[in-house]
């Protein structure tokens, strides 16, 4: 059914990263949220950890937007769907505002984002150590693509009323409006480590404090009227929003019956990134998504048909993990008697025999490592086989993100052929109604993986 979609809304970009994109976007979400706005934050890109915190300012999902991972047709259903009910939209960016998938043009980027929702961009300029060249900067990024609309610019790291003037001066004669000016003083306290901001999960009363922060700085710095006022100057969208339960009708495998299967979704400080669609199609498709924590819960939650252990830090925390043996042993009995499990990443060190020395699940014969070069990158793939989450010859897109080494790489059933870039390889592993890889894949456009995981989960009252 084709709808048409109301809502205000704003992409937060920049020329670059580093510009401030995060505080601004961030600081935006809350600053509104606590005008009484029910706002609904997004993320451009595959990045997990942003979302982490725009949940926090907002109290709603932190949802991601990727053309890549998900395909241009999904962009504008997926925003339907985590924008319903919202009073506003903030979508923030990713690098710089044309910046997109190498070698793939508009691709993925957060200008193509911008077109596909129809939104005004406000663009996040670090206005340090020039004056008269923004003016310049800005036309240029405001003239490249005449699809692109930007709406006005926030100038951040800004020195002095004299250092603002010169900058205001340079952009109205442009014909750019200024939406906000940020002060070069401390930043919001959000700490990095090797892959980005340390996630929410892992210091929540700090980055409640971080946001809050962020918050004041924009009330303080922006004019949030006139940025209501911009949002609210996007044109009406159409199309029917993404749907769970549609997906699944569209993918050909019907929702599981029968008791409703459990299937398990570890989270807590070491297991923080998944998508929100993720749990919701599992839901659809006939499963009782319960969450639980493998830095504390000792076991797995009552009568677990299924497990899924997505991406995050688990060489953070390594001791710990190592040290909650009563849980690693459930998931090593739990995979070795069939059930399915879908591990990404983090989940994929886990189930491994050890990570930087400390024994872990020993579902898989791998020894996985801390390494100095980071793997980062979109990623085209195949299934090798017939798995637990797709057939063989399902082709998908994905995106790798880590700083670890596992030995060997592939067991005898890969997981996925990749085929692009680079040259052809295998990773992962497929073995009983095991698939773990490094590939982090968004279900969405894969909507098939949850049914099938759900169709293969002991139902309740059935032998493991």
């Amino acid at each position: 059914m084709v709808s048409t979609l109301r809502i205000p809304r704003l992409v937060v970009a920049a020329p670059s990263s580093g510009s401030g994109k995060t505080t601004v976007a961030t600081g935006m979400m809350a600053a509104f949220t606590g005008r009484g706005l029910t706002v609904s934050p997004h993320k451009a890109g595959p990045d997990y950890i942003d979302p982490g915190y725009h949940a926090l300012a907002t109290g709603r999902p932190g949802r991601n937007l990727d053309a890549y991972l998900c395909g241009t047709e999904l962009l504008g259903p997926l925003f339907a769907h985590g924008a319903a009910g919202a009073d506003l939209a903030v979508v923030e960016g990713v690098m710089g505002l044309y910046d997109g998938a190498a070698g793939q043009g508009e691709l993925a980027s957060t200008a193509q984002l911008a077109k596909a929702l129809r939104a005004p961009v406000v663009l996040v300029v670090d206005g340090s150590s020039q004056s008269r060249s923004v003016a310049a900067l800005v036309h240029g990024f405001a003239s490249w693509d005449p699809e692109v609309r930007i709406g006005g610019v926030i100038l951040n790291k800004v020195g002095s009323d004299r250092h603002e003037e010169l900058l205001r001066e340079a952009l109205d004669e442009a014909g750019v409006d200024v939406l906000g000016v940020l002060r070069r003083t401390p930043q919001a306290a959000t700490p990095s480590r090797h892959l980005g901001l340390v996630p929410v999960a892992e210091r929540e009363p700090d980055a409640v404090a971080a946001v809050a922060a962020m918050a004041e700085q924009v009330r303080a710095g922006c004019d949030l009227d006139a940025l209501w006022a911009l949002a609210r100057s996007a044109p009406p969208l159409t199309g029917a929003p993404w749907d769970p339960a549609g997906a699944l009708a569209g993918s050909g495998t019907p929702p599981s019956s029968g008791p409703r299967p459990v299937v398990a979704v570890a989270g807590g400080a070491a297991f923080t990134f998944s998508y929100a669609e993720h749990a919701e199609l599992l839901t659809a498709a006939g499963a009782e998504v319960v969450p639980f924590d493998p830095l504390r819960d000792e076991h797995l939650p009552e009568s677990t048909g299924a497990l899924v252990i997505g991406g995050g830090f688990p060489e953070v925390y390594a001791p710990e993990l190592s040290a909650n043996a009563a849980l690693r042993a459930e998931v090593a009995a739990l995979a070795a008697a069939g059930a399915p499990v879908a591990a990404e990443c983090a989940g994929l060190l886990y189930l491994a025999r050890e990570l930087d020395g400390a024994p872990m699940c020993g579902v898989l014969d791998a020894s996985a490592r801390m390494t100095e070069r980071l793997t980062l990158g979109y990623r085209d793939a195949v299934a090798v086989g017939d798995s637990v989450l797709a057939p063989a010859g399902t082709r998908v897109s994905g995106h790798e993100f880590h700083r670890t080494r596992l030995e060997p790489g592939a067991g005898t059933a890969p997981a996925w052929g990749v085929v692009r870039p680079g040259p052809p390889r295998t990773e992962g592993f497929v073995q009983g109604g095991v698939h773990a890889s490094y590939l982090h894949v968004h279900w969405a456009a894969l909507p098939t993986a949850a049914a099938r995981l759900v169709a293969r989960a002991v139902r309740p009252g059935a032998p493991v």
